[in-house]
């Protein structure tokens, strides 16, 4: 059956704020391949910074695109509308990695319990965990009612969970977790899961318009905002977890907590207008940027993947309880819609306790 027509957003790589939409026919497929009919995704400063890193961790590489323009990669559910792979039934429904489109063309290389990985020629050295797409019926973290919550945080939770592993498993020996941009939904995520464990303080950086907002979620053992720095107790050991991008606040914090400053990482570029400038200079550690695939590597060696998934499950549960207090869904559909949240997320004007879910499909 003929498929409505496809469209795709694309951005200037060289220029995120200009912006286009591209409208062609319905992908055909060939054999072997997948149709996904992309359904909803979110989108929050999260995907901001898969541009920020597009060449560096490969994120421009996930959906290919005119020569100067690339797709971000945001998390979303899609359905098989076509399928000639024996192993993908039509009306699978996917969770995963997919482009601000109505359609995806994949090219399964291995179909089974462990998700459908994407084997297409431009995806290849990518890490396995970017090209897997989970179908519902057996995913341990998938509810029907849930679906929002999947889309707008499971992926910023799961870089989270790794992270606090990963700060756990270095033993830096860290009395306080130092986290910029807290409003984020990355930067929630991580303050929540350091304070419920308890080996760490979780202190939160944020801006005076979003002061009271991160105050009153309950995740941080403190908050000040980014003036108030020098005012943090310097005299025990920290670690800097730079959700921001900011090299101002990055050179802040290393010059305020110096020799006590064990480790510093970067996960994301809220800020990314801010990003310029080098780290010469810089007191403390040098900082390193958090690769997530690496971690998830390590555990599912050490734990097993099941093991990983149980504990991922476990924890996701608890976190997406929590969200229910603050958390606000906004959907929204169309191509306006879609420029809207880009614009607006791009220039920091949202609102750090609404989720954008987004569709390509105008809705009637």
């Amino acid at each position: 059956m003929p498929q409505p027509d496809g469209l795709d957003f694309l951005v200037n790589k060289a220029d995120w704020k200009q912006h286009r939409f591209d409208a062609a026919p319905a992908p055909a497929i060939g054999d072997g391949q997948v149709l996904f009919r992309v359904d909803r995704f979110a989108f929050t400063a999260n995907n901001i910074s898969y541009a920020v890193a597009g060449d560096l961790l490969g994120y421009w590489r996930f959906f290919p695109a005119p020569d100067g323009w690339g797709r971000i990669p945001v998390m979303g559910f899609a359905d098989v509308v076509d399928s000639k792979h024996p192993g993908v039934a039509v009306g699978t429904r996917c969770f995963g990695f997919h482009p601000m489109s109505r359609y995806l063309v994949i090219e399964p290389s291995a179909v089974g319990a462990g998700g459908i990985v994407d084997g297409a020629p431009h995806r290849k050295g990518i890490a396995p965990v970017y090209n897997t797409y989970s179908p519902a019926a057996g995913d341990a973290l998938y509810r029907p009612e849930h679906e929002d919550a999947l889309m707008l945080m499971r992926g910023l939770f799961l870089t989270s969970f790794l992270a606090d592993d990963f700060l756990a498993d270095r033993g830096f020996g860290e009395q306080a977790v130092v986290i910029s941009s807290a409003s984020s939904k990355t930067a929630i995520a991580l303050g929540f899961l350091v304070s419920k464990t308890g080996r760490a303080r979780a202190i939160g950086l944020t801006s005076p318009r979003h002061l009271e907002f991160v105050r009153g979620l309950g995740c941080y053992d403190e908050v000040v905002p980014y003036d108030a720095i020098p005012s943090l107790d310097a005299a025990r050991p920290a670690v800097y977890v730079d959700m921001a991008g900011s090299n101002a606040i990055r050179h802040s914090v290393h010059a305020h907590f110096g020799s006590q400053l064990r480790h510093s990482c970067t996960i994301g570029a809220t800020h990314w207008e801010e990003r310029s400038g080098g780290d010469e200079g810089l007191p403390g550690p040098k900082p390193e940027f958090f690769f997530a695939p690496g971690q998830i590597q390590k555990r599912s060696a050490e734990w097993g993947p099941h093991e990983l998934q149980q504990r991922l499950a476990s924890s996701w549960s608890d976190f997406r309880a929590f969200s229910e207090g603050w958390l606000k869904v906004k959907r929204s559909s169309g191509r306006d819609a879609v420029e809207r949240v880009y614009e607006d997320t791009l220039e920091g004007r949202t609102d750090p306790q609404e989720g954008q879910v987004l569709s390509l499909w105008d809705e009637a």
